[in-house]
């Protein structure tokens, strides 16, 4: 009985956060999700010596496709998060940035790092929630009924988006044998089996937003390392990445989990 009182209150704390945050949650999650594609288009920008010399060394590709990788990084990346953010052409803009990622899955050698690999993925589930969340309901030609296949696909599309996301924690797990480091990972490990089956999945991915956030301004604090070394633009990297899946993981608590979920089926029981 006192586990049920406290998971209510938690849940009750849940409900009133987003009850007073309705408004401007799902700008926030929106911004926080396309962060590390501003980041990197800016990248491009500013290091676009650097970025061409790479993948010309790389790929032995000479100057003119690597200046080509870098102009459609730049352009796509900016454009598109342009385009999120505006609400103007989204599912074009979501297809453009799944295009960037698949680019650089595979000419950054990503494909081959399981890691990496898993963060990608992690972040293209990000995408797939701003696509599901720009999907209408689909009309039916009878009055305030939906259109059951517009729905299905709405709810499929946030039940892969879900399950990607949680790729990203996947990556944060450390095997080390100390009591901290195994209750964390305990605790960690039960927040996403519960986002991905959709189990008190608002209350699980507030949780997970405010344990990643916190995770990712300890280990990521890229603003301590001075501008000369090449770990500040490592730590940057990962630590936008980690703020777009921190902004899909607000997209669930803003708009919950979709019809794919256990916390839907409740409700039919």
């Amino acid at each position: 009985m006192p586990k049920n009182e406290l998971m209510d209150k938690a849940e009750d704390f849940a409900d009133q956060v987003l009850r007073h945050t309705k408004h401007i949650l799902p700008h926030i999650a929106r911004f926080c999700l396309v962060s590390t594609f501003l980041e990197d288009g800016i990248r491009m920008w500013t290091q676009w010596n650097e970025q061409r010399d790479y993948m010309n060394v790389s790929w032995s590709c000479g100057y003119f496709l690597a200046t080509m990788f870098v102009v459609i990084n730049l352009i796509g990346q900016i454009g598109g998060c342009v385009m999120v953010l505006s609400r103007q052409k989204v599912p074009i803009a979501c297809g453009v940035l799944f295009a960037i990622i698949g680019i650089q899955t595979i000419a950054y050698s990503i494909i081959w790092d399981l890691k990496f690999l898993m963060r990608n993925l992690a972040l293209a589930g990000g995408v797939l929630l701003i696509l599901a969340e720009n999907k209408t309901e689909g009309k039916s030609i009878f009055a305030g009924l939906p259109s059951l296949g517009e729905n299905n696909s709405k709810q499929y599309m946030q039940m892969s988006g879900r399950i990607l996301l949680v790729l990203m924690f996947l990556t944060l797990l450390r095997f080390e044998f100390s009591f901290m480091q195994i209750v964390q990972n305990l605790i960690g490990t039960t927040l996403i089996i519960f986002i991905a089956i959709g189990f008190k999945t608002k209350l699980s991915a507030l949780v997970l937003v405010i344990w990643l956030t916190c995770l990712n301004c300890y280990f990521n604090a890229w603003w301590n390392i001075p501008d000369y070394r090449p770990m500040r633009d490592f730590l940057k990297y990962d630590f936008f990445q980690t703020m777009s899946v921190i902004g899909g993981l607000l997209m669930v608590v803003a708009h919950g989990p979709g019809g794919v979920s256990m916390d839907e089926h409740k409700k039919k029981w």
